[in-house]
C-alpha cells in the first residue's frame, strides 16, 4: 500500500534544502493549518448536501435541484448567505462569551479533526496518548455551548444549552467506555499503532462480542454526542425556536451550523479508526490474492468510504425515529447504556486475560 508519508519527507527535505529549521517548521506549520481548514469547509459544505440528499431519499422526494446540476450549488449559495448576513449584537448580552462561545466550538472541532489519520502516513497529530487527547479535547465543545446559551440572555437558548451540556456530558461517558473497551483489547492509546494493529483483521470482527456491543454503544452515544436526531433535544424548533443558537446570526451561527455537521463526520472517523481498521484495507486471512486486489485501493479513499459510511447511518437514524423527550434520553443512558458499557468493559477484559480473540 502506497505510503503518503514518502510525499510530505520529499516536501520537508525540499524545503529544509532553502530554509532555515525553524522557518521551515513555521511554513510547514501554516501549510498544514490552511489544508484543515480547506478539508474543513469542504466537508462542512459537502456534508450538508449530502444529508439533505439522503434526507430526500427516505421521503420519496428530490431534494435542491434548482441551483447548478442536481442542486451540487445550493450549499454554496446558503454559505454565500451566511457570509454576507449581519452580525447582531443584542441588548443586555455578554458580548465577549456572546462572541467567543462559537469559535470554542470550532475550534474544538477543527483539532479533532486533526487527530484522525486519513491514510498511510497521512496524520497531524500523532501522540502516544492520542485516544485521551481525543476524548480531551472533544469535552471543549460543549464549554462553547454552555456560554452561547448563557450569554445570549435569553430562556430558550439557556434551556437549550443545559439540555445539550447534560446531554453531551451525559453521553460521553458511555462513548469513552465504548472506546476504552477497545483500548483494554488493542492495548495501546497510540492512533498510528491501532490501525496497524488491524492489519490483518479490523477490531470489530477480531474482538468477538464485546467489540460488536461497544460498536452499537459507540453509534447510539455518538449521535447523542453530536446532537443529532432523535437527540436534537438541544434545537428542538417546536419548544425550543432553536435552542442554544436562538439569538446567532451571520457567520457566528454558520460556525455552530458547520460544526455541527463536521462532528459527524468525526466520530464517524472515530468509529472507523477503532472498529473498522480506519485507513486499513480489508484484509482476510489466508486470500492473498483478494488482499492484494484490497491494498491497491488508495488508503485515503478506505477512511472517507467508511466514514460516509458511518455518517449514512446515523444520519438514517434521524431521518427513522422520532425524537425523544430529555427524561426519556437521560434514564436511557444512566439506566441501561452505562451500565451495559461497564459490563462490556469488564467482558472485554475478560477476553483479553484468557485469550478469548483471534
Amino acid at each position: 500500500m502506497f505510503n503518503f508519508g514518502i510525499w510530505t519527507s520529499e516536501f520537508n527535505n525540499f524545503l529544509m534544502g532553502f530554509l532555515p529549521d525553524w522557518l521551515t517548521v513555521v511554513v510547514e506549520c501554516v501549510i498544514i493549518a490552511l489544508l484543515v481548514l480547506l478539508t474543513y469547509t469542504v466537508l462542512a459544505l459537502f456534508y450538508i448536501l449530502y444529508e439533505r440528499k439522503l434526507c430526500a431519499w427516505f421521503q420519496c422526494r428530490l431534494g435542491p435541484m434548482r441551483v447548478g446540476k442536481w442542486g451540487v450549488l445550493q450549499v454554496f449559495a446558503d454559505m454565500f448567505k451566511i457570509l454576507i448576513k449581519e452580525l447582531i449584537s443584542l441588548k443586555d448580552t455578554d458580548r465577549f462569551l456572546f462572541k467567543l462561545a462559537p469559535y470554542i466550538v470550532i475550534t474544538s472541532s477543527v483539532v479533532m479533526l486533526a487527530c484522525l489519520p486519513w491514510g498511510n502516513g497521512l496524520q497531524i497529530i500523532d501522540y502516544n496518548i492520542g485516544i485521551f487527547f481525543i476524548l480531551a479535547v472533544s469535552s471543549v465543545g460543549v464549554l462553547g455551548i454552555l456560554l452561547a446559551g448563557w450569554a445570549s440572555n435569553n430562556k430558550y437558548t439557556l434551556i437549550g444549552a443545559m439540555r445539550s451540556g447534560a446531554q453531551m456530558i451525559s453521553y460521553e461517558v458511555s462513548l469513552g467506555l465504548a472506546l476504552i473497551t477497545i483500548v483494554v483489547f488493542a492495548g495501546t492509546m497510540n492512533i498510528n499503532e491501532l490501525v496497524w494493529e488491524q492489519e490483518s483483521a479490523w477490531f470489530i470482527f477480531r474482538g468477538h462480542i464485546p467489540a460488536i456491543i461497544a460498536f452499537l454503544i459507540y453509534i447510539v452515544a455518538a449521535t447523542a454526542e453530536t446532537n443529532r436526531g432523535p437527540f436534537d433535544l438541544p434545537e428542538a424548533e417546536h419548544e425550543l425556536t432553536a435552542g442554544y443558537h436562538t439569538e446567532y446570526s451571520g457567520i457566528h451561527f454558520g460556525f455552530f451550523y458547520l460544526a455541527e455537521y463536521l462532528n459527524l463526520f468525526i466520530v464517524s472517523g472515530i468509529a472507523t479508526l477503532m472498529f473498522l481498521g480506519g485507513w486499513m484495507p480489508l484484509h482476510i486471512p489466508g486470500w492473498d490474492g483478494f488482499n492484494n486486489v484490497m491494498n491497491w485501493i488508495p488508503s485515503i479513499v478506505w477512511f472517507i468510504g467508511k466514514s460516509f459510511f458511518i455518517s449514512y447511518v446515523i444520519i438514517w437514524f434521524k431521518w427513522t425515529f422520532p425524537r425523544v423527550r430529555i427524561d426519556q434520553m437521560l434514564s436511557f443512558e444512566w439506566k441501561y447504556l452505562m451500565p451495559l458499557s461497564l459490563a462490556n468493559l469488564v467482558l472485554m477484559a475478560v477476553c483479553v486475560a484468557l485469550g478469548w480473540h483471534f
